[in-house]
Formats: structure tokens, sequence, C-alpha cells
């Protein structure tokens, strides 16, 4: 795993990342070089977050935790990593913080307590729903719904790809780049209209962990 952080992203902020997704892609980033600022309702739980996943590290490592809405003022790069009953709340708070920059919304719009039944917003993703919300400024890309916490915080390899769908070639490019950064495969899945097949697959897989009590259920691209 390179320890080289992308040219053109230096600081990364995950918003809502004091839960166990957002700490895992603050591990495989702040492991891969970059400085990383956790967001939270609650500054103290964001700095505990980010000493948190300091220990984890065995180098040195620039993560700090702040409020959310300073964490996206901070940042070239966004990540929201919370649970669908805060995803409108939550994109309101930040979205004058965010202009110019890309989002990677890793929300899946799952509806307890049937969360193996795929439910998506009128929207048609929470992707698409992101992008409404914040507007032209800012460039939703969907990405990380089907890697779990236990996967990305394993140091073994991850028998699992990244599907990255969003509108623009180059931001899907950029996110490319940091999913190669967290070691992991990552495919260009086309815009962001696609990402209603992401997110979906997130119940089905929540579904066949269920049958065969696992955490490891995920998908692979092959013949390519």
């Amino acid at each position: 795993m390179s320890n080289q952080p992308s040219n053109t992203i230096k600081t990364i902020a995950i918003i809502g990342g004091t839960g166990k997704e957002g700490k895992g892609l603050a591990y495989r980033w702040g492991k891969a070089g970059y400085k990383i600022v956790i967001g939270s309702r609650q500054p103290e739980k964001a700095q505990i977050a980010a000493e948190e996943i300091k220990s984890l590290i065995n180098h040195p490592c620039e993560i700090e935790g702040l409020i959310n809405s300073e964490a996206a003022k901070k940042c070239d790069l966004a990540v929201l990593t919370i649970p669908y009953s805060a995803h409108k709340e939550m994109l309101q708070s930040i979205t004058s913080h965010i202009q110019g920059k890309i989002l990677i919304d890793v929300t899946v719009p799952l509806v307890p307590p049937r969360v193996t039944r795929v439910q998506m917003p009128t929207a048609g993703s929470a992707a698409q729903e992101a992008q409404k919300i914040l507007g032209d400024g800012v460039k939703v890309v969907a990405a990380f719904q089907n890697i779990s916490y236990e996967k990305l915080i394993a140091v073994d390899d991850i028998e699992c790809d990244v599907l990255v769908c969003g509108n623009g070639k180059q931001a899907r490019e950029v996110v490319l780049e940091l999913v190669r950064a967290a070691g992991l495969v990552g495919w260009d899945a086309g815009p962001i209209e696609n990402a209603v097949v992401v997110e979906g697959l997130t119940s089905i897989l929540i579904g066949i962990n269920k049958r065969f009590s696992v955490q490891s259920a995920g998908i692979r691209i092959t013949g390519v």
C-alpha cells in the first residue's frame, strides 16, 4: 500500500466518521499517508475516534477529530459515512462548506427492520438525493457501500471490489485513486444513476451474511 498521498487530495474529512465504516476508511487512508479529519456532532467523540485509529497505525500519521462543519471546511475531499436516517439533515448542514469539492457518499438507504430488502428513495439512490441537496457545485460520487468495517480493519487483502458511480469521469478517477490507496480494487461503474445498483447490493449482501452467519460477503468483477 502506498504511503504517498495523491497530489490533488491531501486532507480527507470523514463526516460522521466515528462509526465503524468511517473508522475503517480512516484507518486505510491514514495508513496510506493522507491527513484525516474525523467529523462528529460531538468534538470529544471525534477526538476519541481519532486517537483510536492512530493507535492502530504503526507509523506516524496525521489524524484529528473535529465537529462535522469544521471537518468539512478543512478538507480537500469529504466522505459521508452516516445512517440514512441522518442523511438529509447532515448534507444540509455541510452544504456551504464543501462547494467546489468531491463528496464520496457511502450511505445506503436501509429502512429497518427490513434491511435485507432493497428500498430506494424517490430520487433513485442516496447519492442522487445528495446531489440534489448539494447542487452542481459539489461532485457526488457513490463508493464503498459494499465493504464492511471488518474487512477494512483487517491486515489481509480484501476479497471485494469497489464500484464507483458519479457524474464526471475526472471525479470518478479521483475516487478510484483513493480506492487504490486503501488497498482495494476499484471499477468505474459509470454515472450517478447507476448508484441504485451499487447501493441496492448492500441489502442483498446483508441477507447473504445473515443466511450464512458471516460478515464477509462481497462482490468481485471477473472476466476483465
